[in-house]
């Protein structure tokens, strides 16, 4: 059997529903039933003022308005071409942001700011830095913070670029997805590449450090004529560094109406969706570009493989990131805090978001408290996700049930995609692909409920 053969053939063995691991536990196995927001806010106060001078704090905010919906989006998001909601979703976030620091004995300190959607730069430069300058006026900075904004190439103006650049931000992520046309008509995203191309040269000549461009496989109708095209045409724009994201074709999940938009037909699965990544990947990989992660690439200058080197790559809610904190506060419709000590997630509707706000309430409806197996765990699935190896040697990193783990990685052993020796765990070269279906491994919440219907996009 050549290695191309069995590579697929791993494929199909491996290729069931799980967790993208951007926490542990994943939201469907979150305890709610003993939650409750002043046991989190009891949390954040304690890691606050533990870390708050160490490391400072990570804030995601999240900006849900789209003027148009795309059919392979699983965010929340609001479709609207009405810009007056703009102001007054600032306010409900500037609010938000106020109650928070009620529970902060001393000013924040600002590690890093993202700003996700839906699509940020869907609001005005004047509204966007309106928001940023009320979080910096009532914080401090923690040295050189990491701030970036996600931008939709079709509607981010040179002012955007300029008004961000100047409030500090230096990482800017372009959504790309795919330039063929066929494709772009089927999730509903006309997008040329001359608008890619007008905005990344944009961003290099005001004097962004990191421009990312994101990409995604296994969409419908995609081709591995058309993956060609597009990663040439990425590598021509010469991005720092890039997601390429597998689609997660999710349209069993409340909310996620758009992705019912096209025949399942359409949508590549097993080889044919695998083929289409690892295609992509030789491509990037003959260009310069280096595998980091899962489904992450970068140059070896940018950060992202720099926090590789120095072994500070850590994964969140806001997906790969070079620098740890504890704290994460999530602002905005459906956004999720985390303590490192608790999760919490903010109202998933506007309405509801918006009534808790004028209420003085933080809008958080549900979470889970990490109990101490339960941060174990969660240090060892950090360590497979970002690292490729992780260890139980130590007492506090051994739990009771790592028997029961590594009985559920023979069949991954057998297969080489990992080394287990002398109470350590590494991910193989060939074990990289299927790094979800390692870390399952260890979801201890998974092994004890499997899923009885569908809750997780596929694995590879």
């Amino acid at each position: 059997m050549n290695t191309h053969q069995k590579f697929y053939e791993l494929v199909d063995k491996y290729n069931v529903q799980g967790p993208r691991y951007t926490s542990y536990p994943t939201v469907p196995y979150w305890d709610e039933k003993n939650f409750s927001v002043d046991i989190y806010l009891n949390t954040l106060e304690k890691t606050f003022s533990e870390s708050n001078n160490k490391e400072g704090i990570s804030i995601y905010v999240h900006l849900p308005f789209c003027e148009s919906l795309c059919t392979f989006c699983g965010c929340n998001k609001r479709i609207t071409k009405n810009h007056g909601v703009e102001a007054p979703y600032i306010e409900l976030l500037k609010k938000e942001w106020d109650l928070y620091l009620l529970y902060f004995r001393d000013k924040p300190k600002i590690k890093e700011i993202h700003l996700g959607g839906g699509t940020p730069t869907f609001f005005s430069p004047q509204n966007l830095e309106s928001l940023i300058t009320y979080l910096f006026d009532t914080s401090q900075l923690s040295g050189q913070p990491e701030l970036g904004f996600e931008a939709h190439p079709n509607n981010t103006t040179l002012e955007h670029l300029k008004v961000l650049y100047d409030l500090g931000f230096r990482r800017i992520s372009m959504g790309v997805q795919d330039y063929d046309p066929i494709v772009q008509e089927a999730i509903h995203r006309i997008q040329p590449f001359e608008n890619v191309k007008r905005l990344t040269e944009w961003s290099r000549n005001i004097g962004y450090t990191s421009v990312s461009h994101d990409l995604v496989f296994g969409l419908p109708k995609q081709k591995v004529s058309g993956i060609i095209d597009t990663v040439q045409k990425t590598i021509a724009l010469n991005p720092d560094r890039l997601a390429f994201y597998s689609y997660a074709h999710v349209p069993w999940i409340e909310g996620i109406i758009g992705q019912r938009g096209f025949s399942d037909e359409d949508i590549p699965t097993g080889y044919d969706k695998r083929i289409l990544y690892e295609t992509g990947r030789t491509l990037l990989e003959e260009a310069g570009y280096i595998e980091i992660g899962m489904d992450h690439f970068a140059k070896p200058h940018d950060s992202l493989y720099q926090a590789v080197l120095n072994k500070n790559l850590h994964r969140n809610f806001m997906g790969y990131t070079i620098g740890f904190s504890k704290l994460m506060v999530g602002l905005g419709v459906s956004s999720i805090g985390d303590t490192w000590l608790a999760f919490g997630q903010n109202e998933k509707t506007l309405e509801k978001y918006e009534e808790k706000i004028k209420q003085n309430q933080l809008p958080i409806f549900r979470g889970h408290i990490l109990t101490d197996i339960d941060l174990i765990i969660r240090k060892h699935i950090l360590n497979i996700m970002c690292t490729g190896e992780t260890s139980w040697e130590k007492t506090e990193t051994y739990f009771p049930e790592i028997s029961q783990v590594i009985e559920h990685l023979n069949e991954a052993t057998k297969d080489g995609l990992v080394e287990i020796n002398d109470k350590h765990l590494i991910v193989t070269p060939l074990g990289k692909a299927f790094v979800r279906n390692i870390a399952m491994a260890f979801d201890l919440h998974l092994q004890k409920k499997q899923p009885q219907s569908k809750i997780f996009s596929l694995t590879v």
